[in-house]
């Protein structure tokens, strides 16, 4: 009989319900464009995020680049420092926006920046420090914590791939001074495409939404500091003033009303998860695999793997097998591996010491993750470490 496994990399994760929500909506209403949904969106989310200001934008790649504009705006420019075991537009956006990355190495245990490298580096310079939460796991410590508001140097969180997760019994997410979220199609929450940027900070989520909707002074929903705007700049249309020089980053109804039914299975979903993880990790077989993650309070929308004791010829035979065994994969974590081996970033940095980045290079090389999902039994991930701990090199 022809075996009929497989387990792929991601689902699709709009659902029945989340496309009868939406049909319902396009059948019954006549504005599409960013409105009150949108609006219901971004106070649910900030609800269940524990912060005061959320805006929906397109995408989390929007996220990343209209936050550096607003710092940008608001502080001034410097140095960020940045893992490189994250996503492209996370550090094109802050170089595009006139910022200097600094690139520190990862734990491997949380696959996020070391903590510890952090603050040894932090300097005159430092304007933020812009960590990501990688597949589901905190990258926060309280060291590193105490010492950004002592220094007063902003604390910016990518959650894109850790929905829910938490530190301290706090949602990532509502402890920098900007966080940035995706929606995309096979993220913990999805709106097909989209992203959300989070604050507690009034003067930065009015800044924001200028920036969302073409840089246009009306979009600031703050009628006191349009007023003194307008009065500057009596020769301009009052509607047309456009302030900054913002994009059309905004999102529309649709997407919102998807965002708000997948809003209500959330918590359910990252609990599923979390779980599938657990269960994934304290079975695999730790001589042949990397499993001493930090799991306090994490959200895992993928399930990492991390050869021990690898060289080329073994990762190679790896690859073969998972492949042979109908298990997608992707090397080097969610985001291509270390970003600072990809050719968009020649241009910008030069004369790297690879050696300074031991274990962004050993996932860049031999690591990877495979998906994780809220529809996946214990069964079928049974299936999947029995078939990864009968590997043999």
């Amino acid at each position: 009989m022809k075996n009929k496994f497989f387990h792929p990399l991601m689902y699709n994760n709009i659902t029945l319900s989340d496309r009868k929500v939406a049909a319902s909506f396009i059948s019954n209403s006549e504005i599409f464009t960013a409105s009150k949904k949108v609006k219901e969106f971004e106070e649910k989310w900030s609800k269940w995020l524990g912060v005061k200001y959320s805006v929906f934008v397109n995408s989390g790649s929007s996220a990343n680049f209209l936050t550096f504009l607003a710092i940008k705006i608001l502080y001034g420019t410097g140095e960020i420092i940045v893992p490189p075991l994250t996503w492209n537009s996370d550090i094109i956006a802050l170089i595009k926006n006139d910022f200097k990355p600094k690139f520190i190495d990862i734990d491997l245990n949380t696959l996020s920046l070391n903590n510890k490298s952090v603050i040894n580096s932090l300097n005159k310079k430092t304007k933020a420090v812009f960590i990501t939460h990688a597949q589901g796991f905190n990258g926060l410590t309280k060291d590193l914590l105490t010492e950004l508001k002592r220094r007063k140097i902003l604390l910016i969180e990518d959650v894109c791939e850790s929905h829910g997760a938490t530190y301290l019994n706090k949602k990532l997410g509502s402890f920098g001074k900007i966080s940035n979220f995706s929606f995309y199609y096979a993220h913990h929450l999805s709106t097909i495409e989209g992203g959300m940027i989070c604050t507690n900070d009034k003067k930065i989520y009015e800044t924001i939404k200028i920036l969302r909707g073409h840089g246009l002074l009306r979009e600031s929903g703050n009628l006191k500091f349009e007023k003194q705007i307008k009065k500057k700049y009596k020769k301009l249309s009052p509607n047309f003033i456009f302030l900054y020089p913002g994009f059309n980053m905004r999102n529309n109804e649709i997407q919102a009303v998807i965002g708000l039914n997948q809003l209500k299975r959330l918590d359910i979903n990252n609990k599923i998860r979390s779980s599938n993880f657990k269960h994934f990790i304290n079975n695999l077989d730790k001589k042949k695999y990397f499993t001493d993650y930090l799991v306090d309070g994490n959200s895992n929308y993928a399930f990492p793997i991390i050869l021990k004791n690898p060289n080329i010829k073994k990762r190679n035979k790896f690859e073969n097998y998972m492949v042979k065994c109908k298990i997608e994969f992707r090397r080097g974590n969610a985001g291509g591996g270390n970003q600072l081996r990809q050719p968009y970033l020649k241009k910008y940095v030069k004369n790297i010491n690879f050696k300074k980045f031991k274990n962004v290079e050993t996932v860049h090389n031999y690591g990877y993750y495979i998906g994780n999902f809220p529809s996946l039994t214990k069964k079928k991930i049974n299936k999947i470490v029995d078939i990864l701990n009968k590997f043999s090199s």
